[in-house]
Formats: C-alpha cells, sequence, structure tokens
C-alpha cells in the first residue's frame, strides 16, 4: 500500500496538490463541479493541518498554447465559494506570479496554478519543468486518479525531488479497486461492455485469472458472437481479434469461469445519425441477426441473465455500456445492469467513463459502493498494469 495524507507529518508545511479539476465547460461556466467538490476532503484535511495549500490541474487539451477558454480561473471561483475562502489564482504555472505567490502564501492559504498544459513540457515529464514545480513546496499530495495512468511531470516527475503520498481520493480508489482485485468477496462478477475488444483486450485475460463470472456486452461482444459462428450483421465487429476471442473464451473453459454474452439482441437498420434520433427496433435471438441488420444493445433475455448473475455476486466490477446509451431507446441493456448493481447488496465498482455517467444520470451514484474517478486509469488498473502516478509515491 500507498501512504497517503494521514501518514506523514503535513502539519504547517507547503504543500503542492495534485488535483483534476478537469471540468466540462460551457460559454466560460462551469456545467458540473463534481470533480472540485471530489477534491474538497484532501483539501480541507491540509487547511485544517495549517498547511500553505499549492493547488495544480490540466484541463482540455491546450497542447502547449496559452488557451484563455482554458484558463483554471473558473475553477478558483468555484473553489473559492466551496471552501468559503479566497483561493488565490497565479497568472502562470512556475513563471514569476506563481513562485512569488507561493513564496508569500501563508499556512491556512490556498492558490491555484494555471493550467499545467500550457506548457508541453507538463506532458513530455521534462524533469527540469516538475523540478520547477516541485520547487515551491516541501511535500507532494496526488490526489488526481483520473490522469495517474499517465507519466506526466505533475503525476510523476515532481515525486523526484519532494516527498510524494496519495490523497483521500486516490487512497479510496487503490484500496477498494485493489482489493476487488487482490481479494474479493465471492462470487466476483465483471462485467464488461463499450465498443471495442481491443481497448479491453489486457482486462478480459487479467479478469478471467481472478473472477468467477465474466459478462460481456457493449458492441465488443459482437466479435465474441461472431467468435462462436455466429452472424452478426452489420454489428460492430473486429475481425483480427475473433481468434483471441476463441482463446478467452477456452481460457474460461479452462479456468472454471462463466463466460456469459448476450443471448439476444436488439437490432435495427442502421445506426441513429444524430445518434439520440428516434430509431425502429426489433430485437432476435444472438445467432439470428440479420446480414443487413446492426445490433445496438441487449434485448430484454439477455437484461435478466446478467442481472440475475449480478443477485448472487458479493463483489461486482462494471466497465463500459451495454449498447449505445446516448440514445433513449437503447439505454434498456445499460440500464438494467445500472438497475442490477444499484439493487445488489454486493460491493459494487464503476469503473469512470460512460458506466459512471450512466449511473450518475439516472440517480444510481448513491447506491453503488465506489464509483471510480478515472476512465482510463481504472481501466489500466483493472489490466493489472502499474500506474506510474501510483508507483512514484511512498510506500507504507
Amino acid at each position: 500500500m500507498k501512504k497517503s495524507v494521514k501518514d506523514i507529518d503535513v502539519r504547517g508545511k507547503k504543500v503542492l496538490l495534485r488535483c483534476d479539476f478537469n471540468v466540462p465547460t460551457k460559454d466560460g461556466k462551469i456545467t458540473s463541479d463534481k470533480r472540485i467538490v471530489a477534491a474538497l476532503p484532501t483539501i480541507q484535511y491540509l487547511l485544517d493541518q495549517n498547511c500553505a495549500v499549492i493547488l495544480c490541474s490540466h484541463m482540455g487539451k491546450p497542447k502547449g498554447e496559452w488557451k484563455p477558454e482554458l484558463s483554471l480561473k473558473v475553477v478558483a471561483d468555484r473553489l473559492s465559494e466551496l471552501l468559503g475562502k479566497p483561493v488565490k489564482m497565479a497568472k502562470d504555472v512556475i513563471g514569476e506570479d506563481a513562485k512569488r505567490l507561493a513564496a508569500e502564501l501563508k499556512p491556512g492559504e490556498v492558490m491555484l496554478l494555471e493550467n499545467l498544459r500550457y506548457h508541453n513540457e507538463e506532458t513530455k515529464n521534462d524533469p527540469a519543468f516538475a523540478k520547477e514545480l516541485a520547487s515551491m513546496a516541501d511535500i507532494y499530495v496526488s490526489d488526481a486518479f483520473g490522469t495517474v495512468h499517465r507519466a506526466h511531470a505533475s503525476t510523476a516527475g515532481v515525486a523526484a525531488y519532494l516527498p510524494a503520498v496519495c490523497g483521500f481520493l486516490i487512497e479510496k480508489e487503490l484500496s477498494v479497486m485493489g482489493k476487488a482485485l487482490a481479494n474479493p468477496d465471492r462470487p466476483f462478477v465483471a462485467i464488461l461492455g463499450g465498443a471495442k475488444v481491443s481497448d479491453k483486450l489486457n482486462v478480459i485475460n487479467n479478469l478471467l485469472d481472478k473472477v468467477d463470472t465474466l459478462i460481456i456486452g457493449g458492441g465488443m461482444a459482437f466479435t465474441f458472437l461472431a467468435a462462436k459462428g455466429y452472424c452478426v450483421g452489420t454489428s460492430l465487429l473486429d475481425n483480427e481479434k475473433i481468434d483471441y476471442c476463441k482463446e478467452m473464451m477456452a481460457k474460461a473453459e479452462q479456468k472454471g469461469v462463466k463466460l456469459l454474452l448476450p443471448i439476444d439482441t436488439v437490432i435495427a437498420k442502421s445506426f441513429p445519425n444524430p445518434i439520440d434520433a428516434e430509431i425502429e427496433v426489433s430485437t432476435v435471438d444472438s445467432d439470428k441477426i440479420p446480414a443487413d441488420m446492426e445490433g445496438l444493445d441487449i434485448g430484454e433475455k439477455t437484461r435478466a441473465l446478467f442481472a440475475d448473475a449480478v443477485k448472487s455476486a458479493k463483489t461486482v466490477i462494471w466497465n463500459g455500456p451495454m449498447g449505445v446509451f446516448e440514445n433513449p431507446t437503447l439505454a434498456k441493456g445499460t440500464i438494467a445492469v445500472a438497475q442490477a448493481l444499484a439493487d445488489s447488496d454486493a460491493i459494487t465498482i464503476v469503473g469512470g467513463g460512460d458506466s459512471a455517467a450512466a449511473c450518475e444520470q439516472l440517480g444510481f451514484a448513491d447506491k453503488i459502493t465506489h464509483i471510480s474517478t478515472g476512465g482510463g486509469a481504472s481501466l489500466e488498473f483493472l489490466e493489472g498494469k502499474e500506474l506510474p502516478g501510483v508507483a512514484c509515491l511512498l510506500d507504507k
């Protein structure tokens, strides 16, 4: 396990805290402050310990350009309201203004550096840039789980120059997901969806060594169905991965893992355009998809099958939607899975991205044990990969 802010003495220290303030904005206004709110417990703890807190984050993809519409000023304003105290906003990242504000920052005060990705050195993990960032503080705290799978200057590089620990967000991610993978309460069920098998190759392989049941839905299911010799019509298909799917089905059988695939499929003439347009659909058995039709969601029998597998589980991990859930007609499979998790007494973990969005939109978020704050990071964690932004932190 990694050390957290509570495992070292931070009292009165100057702390560089990496947050995930990559919030959605429209017309210069924040449309969801969820990520800012999620950072509050760690910020508040540091303030209670009389720390001077220097916050840093990226926003969007400015790619080394100073784009005013991607300034973190809106975040500083919202954070001031939430904390009930001023958050000083630096005009730059490692320039004169940032350095001056950081030097003058007193215990109990907060400041925010400008968008880290205004510098290309951030994503290149440039050691000189990381050293400049680190020079402003005594301790580094990482709390942006959404970026720990990237070896950037602010997520990994600074740890070479400062004692590095995690905040409460990352601590929770590592403990909940870490336990699920290393020592789960059984039966352990994993549900994978999303478009492409290639995105989840290593996840499938890694999870087959750990789970009792693996459920596969979404666009990636059609390559598995094709591997069983079924016609999948014009559905998403990764021809190059058919042999891989055969191998995985053989591995599941050899390991005694139940591998569940859709038994019926919601089909239409073509993909909805625009994505939320009204669409005419019908449902067929998964081995009876007509050559000119496309599978776009799991059918009613499959929803019941998947929900049933969740009922007896003690640990459930879910990553990826079951269909084109942005379309109300094609969202029923994803809703059914979210509902099954919400109704379950198991430890339920939803891995970032679309699945997390689905749970939140449906109002099920408070019924899920843990919703990951990182899409790509949670996937790589499920793959069993070492995450650079975690590996660099001090061990307990």
